[in-house]
């Protein structure tokens, strides 16, 4: 990817700035955003990436987009519970983006397992039933997230745009993710809600696997669009990175059963790990680094 010229879109969240940050570095990266904030477009910029104002929920603004771009990672998404916009943006949009980037390499379109089910403490494969997963938080996220895979596999098909769609599982780094958040809830006292069927496991994905497992998921693409879970390969529960957050600052977690309380969400990994393998960070050690980045003062224990 050295050299080439990619589009990334949602640059300024925290699954993708450091993704901006890494390939900035060492390609001609574009970094398309509504940028509502100056603060963020100066910060991107900074970085060494080339701002595009736009909003996908707006088709006429992406004819900024420059037509040779080679590379698309999709990772923007809209949560504003107003379902009209967000399945214009994060459904419709994607298809628009698509389009006007038709003639790409490759399209990595990060979607999430918030498109499953509940199915309990299974393991999810990627034909597992879909659901409303995420309903109690955010009304808008589940079906703008099914609504968007199915648009960017019928474009793919009708444009033939090599395409793989990536299901995120807890993505979290030195800048902030889930953990964090019950650290923060810890560290307060404030109760953590769990689903009564437990333990509540998941598979978080780390920011360093993440991006080195970037090139390998637009090595994977093809026409007939491929699907894969994208997570950690070792599943985790909450239970048990707050015990070992409990072990690193001393804090104790409070856990409260919630049956509305998002309940397990792990994955399957075999078609992962076939495609494009296994992922190298160990969550104790992600765990322990993002409290050294994010509140080293609460830190007490080096194990």
């Amino acid at each position: 990817m050295a050299g080439s010229k990619l589009l990334i879109t949602g640059p300024t969240g925290q699954v993708a700035l450091p993704v901006v940050e890494h390939f900035a570095a060492i390609a001609d990266v574009y970094a398309l955003a509504r940028f509502s904030k100056p603060a963020d477009k100066e910060k991107i910029q900074a970085l060494g990436a080339t701002v595009i104002q736009a909003d996908l929920a707006k088709p006429e603004t992406l004819q900024a987009i420059p037509a040779d771009i080679e590379y698309v990672l999709n990772f923007a998404v809209v949560k504003s519970g107003d379902f009209d916009y967000d399945l214009a943006a994060n459904a419709e949009g994607l298809g628009h983006l698509m389009i006007r980037c038709s003639r790409v390499r490759a399209f990595v379109h990060f979607s999430s397992t918030a498109v499953y089910e509940y199915a309990g403490q299974e393991p999810r494969t990627e034909n597992a039933p879909l659901g409303d997963n995420h309903r109690v938080m955010f009304p808008t996220y589940s079906i703008s997230k099914i609504a968007a895979e199915t648009v960017c596999r019928f474009t793919a098909h009708q444009y033939g745009i090599p395409t793989t769609i990536a299901r995120l599982s807890v993505p979290y780094g030195d800048n902030g993710g889930w953990m964090y958040f019950h650290m923060l809830m810890m560290q307060k006292g404030i109760p953590i809600e769990l689903h009564p069927d437990q333990p509540n496991y998941y598979n978080p994905l780390h920011v360093a696997d993440y991006i080195e497992k970037i090139p390998y998921l637009l090595g994977a693409a093809s026409k007939e669009v491929t699907t894969l879970n994208f997570g950690g390969s070792e599943r985790v529960s909450i239970e048990q990175w707050c015990a070992h957050i409990g072990e690193l600052t001393g804090f104790e977690a409070i856990f409260a059963a919630n049956p509305n309380a998002f309940g397990s969400l792990a994955i399957d990994t075999e078609k992962m790990h076939a495609l494009i393998g296994p992922t190298r960070m160990d969550w104790r050690e992600g765990i322990r680094s993002q409290i050294e980045h994010l509140a080293p003062q609460w830190l007490v224990s080096k194990n």
